[in-house]
Order: structure tokens, then sequence, then C-alpha cells
């Protein structure tokens, strides 16, 4: 009986820019209808070396992708009933076939699952999917008056943009708090500016639109309230608090409230403590975004299982590119011509787009865990010393 909707059977899983010129994974699989037979499998043909595998189920959809530092020792787990992960249990128990492909090292693993789970999207897989975390941005609008909001999809016509970021409820009343903070309109984009430095053919009689002038949380552009010169002052200042550069609006929070628990005015302390809080929570969360995207750009050098050194290509927390190391004249032109294309040739943004996100932080997580290894890594321009070394040199 046909189904109603078209199957698509899992048929490799694909290239990929982790692997460098040169390298041929290894790509085997083991079927079988019963897990005795998919454990004698892995115990005869599974290699001790580093890679990623997938369990297909009997209908030949890829429901599920991991990696291995040991594709054999990971893969018997699975087997061992007493110890395995229940999850493990209810994967091996719909899987009819399992698929490996070796990759050079541990890091390219890490990479290469991820960019798999956020290719194929098996059931089974829960982080690095795309659309799992609802990612939000914090953008600041456009001119006249521009105003700062949350947004699920950024335009790119944005004065700025901030993120991503989760949690819409939380980041929204974050953004509350500081167009009040900084006095910078909230309305719509619909609502007329006049600025007091605004020229105009007739006398207006301008009132403010809504109460948040009179209570002192908005300067009041579209009554003609403020100039543009003073809402610019304000908009630049937060501006500096978003990036990271002035943290004086958390120092005066601090100090109101503990001012007003010194004044015995524990309400009052209360309310300024959970704006402290929201907001640090924000600055932190974008000041560590941008950190980790700002303090990873460099090439990483790593020896794989073959004992063949790899350059990992990292450009602002993403893996661009890996390429073995040059050895000759035409190995170092090839690999220049990379380095120029990611360091020199690629144009920065401030948005960091969601699929990127998880990416930027899986390295970032790698480094925070292997101290060490990060004093391996070379900044480009002592990587194209190593290349001048071998630009000269004959092509064989």
């Amino acid at each position: 009986m046909k189904s109603l909707f078209p199957h698509e059977a899992f048929s490799g899983f694909g290239p990929s820019h982790i692997h460098p010129a040169g390298f041929v994974p290894a790509f085997a699989d083991v079927r079988g209808r019963h897990a005795t037979k998919l454990r004698a499998g892995i115990r005869t043909d599974a290699p001790r070396l580093p890679g990623i595998y997938g369990m297909i189920d009997r209908r030949g959809s890829l429901i599920y992708v991991g990696k291995a530092k040991s594709l054999r020792a990971r893969l018997m787990s699975y087997f061992r009933e007493q110890s395995r992960d229940p999850k493990a249990g209810r994967i091996i128990s719909r899987t009819a076939t399992i698929v490996w492909e070796t990759a050079t090292d541990e890091f390219a693993a890490l990479i290469r699952e991820l960019e798999l789970i956020q290719r194929f999207r098996p059931r089974y897989n829960v982080q690095g999917q795309p659309g799992n975390r609802r990612y939000v941005y914090v953008c600041l609008g456009r001119p006249p008056a521009p105003t700062l909001f949350v947004t699920r999809e950024p335009t790119g016509k944005e004065m700025a943009c901030y993120g991503p970021l989760v949690g819409m409820a939380r980041v929204r009343e974050s953004v509350r708090r500081l167009n009040d903070l900084f006095r910078l309109r909230d309305c719509s984009q619909k609502q007329v500016m006049h600025f007091a430095d605004q020229r105009a053919l007739f006398e207006l009689d301008l009132a403010p639109a809504c109460l948040r002038h009179d209570i002192d949380t908005c300067l009041g552009p579209c009554a003609g309230l403020c100039s543009r010169r003073q809402y610019g002052k304000n908009l630049q200042a937060l501006r500096n608090f978003l990036d990271g550069s002035d943290r004086q609006l958390l120092g005066d929070l601090e100090t109101a409230m503990l001012k007003a628990s010194a004044d015995m005015e524990y309400e009052k302390a209360m309310v300024v403590r959970d704006k402290l809080d929201d907001l640090r929570r924000l600055t932190e969360r974008l000041v560590w975004l941008k950190n980790a995207r700002q303090d990873h750009s460099f090439i990483y050098p790593l020896e794989g299982a073959d004992q063949r050194v790899v350059w990992y290509l990292i450009e602002r927390g993403q893996v661009r590119a890996a390429v073995y190391p040059p050895r000759n004249g035409k190995s170092a032109k090839f690999v220049e011509g990379l380095l120029n294309q990611i360091y020199i040739d690629h144009h920065e943004t401030t948005l960091m787009p969601r699929r990127q996100v998880d990416s930027v932080l899986l390295v970032a997580a790698w480094f925070r865990k292997r101290v060490e290894e990060r004093t391996k890594c070379l900044p480009a321009a002592e990587a194209r010393g190593v290349i001048d070394t071998f630009r000269n040199m004959p092509k064989s």
C-alpha cells in the first residue's frame, strides 16, 4: 500500500566543508533485523577511529546522528542494556541499519554532527535542531526617532541588531525597561514625529500621544518636546550600553537599590533590583555572544588519528574550512587562497543568523573545556609566515 505522503530514504551523509581536500572518509554500514546481528557487525567492522554515525529505521529514515571519539566503542555501548541510557535503548530498538563515516579527529566529528543534524533533522536528536530554540533579536528601528524593539525576523533595515537571544517575554521586558530608562519612544512607526528644532510652516499645538512623557520615561519627540540632538544623544548612550562599552547604567541602578534599602524603602529597592537583574542578564548574554565571535578568529592546528595535522580555519566562531598545512608551492598557493577568502574577503556583519548560533556556541564550548588547545591556535598572519616558507618550493 502506497503512503499518502512521499518518503525519501536515506542515501548518504553528503559532502562536508569539514573534510580537508585529499581526505576521503571511510563510509560503511551494518544491517540487521535484530540487535544481535547489528552488534556482531559493529564488533567486526566498526573502526576505533573518530567519526559520526547514523541510525536508520526499517523505512529507511535517518532517525539519529551521533559523534564518537572511537566509533567502535561508542556504537558497542548501545547494546549494553544494563548501562546504556533509556533513550539509546529506544533508538536501537527502532534501528535496522547503522551507518558511519570516519573523521580526521574528534573536533571534526563534533562539527560534522551538528552539520548533519541541521541538514537531516533526525527526530531523536534534540540539540542542534533548527527551530528547536526560538531565537529573538533586539533591534533599533529606523529614523527619525528610532526605538528599541524585539523581533524574530530582522529585516536588515534596522539601525542596529543584537542577539540572537532566547525567551521572548523576558527580552521584551528588558527592552521595555531600556526604552524607559533611556527615554526613547515605544509607539508605532506610523506616529508622526515633531522635534523641537524642526521647522514648520504653521504653529502646531502638539501634545504627547501617551503618558510616558508625563512620567518621565520618554523625551516626547512626537510633541516637539526634545530636539533631534537630544534624542540622538540618548540613542547613542543606549547603543554604548548594548555594545558593552558603557556600564554606567548598571552602576547607577545598583547605587539606587542600595540607597533605597538603606532608607528602608524596601518595595522601591525590590523594583530597582528587578530592573538590575533583567538588564544584567541581557547585557551579559550580549557581551558573551559578542566575545564568542570576536575571540574565535584563528587557525586551529590539530593532529588527527592518522598523525596528519589539519588546519581548521575558524572565523567569528564559525569553522569555515579545513585544510592540510602547505607542504610545497602548489599547496601553499591553495591555502593562501582560502585564507584570503575567509579572513580578508569575508564581509563582517553584526547580525548572527540563527543557524550559526549553535555552531558558535559549540566552538566556544570546545575551547572553554580545553584551555590548553587555545594556546596552539595561530593568528592568520602567523599562518601566512608558514605559507611563505613553502611558496617558492617546487610543486612536486
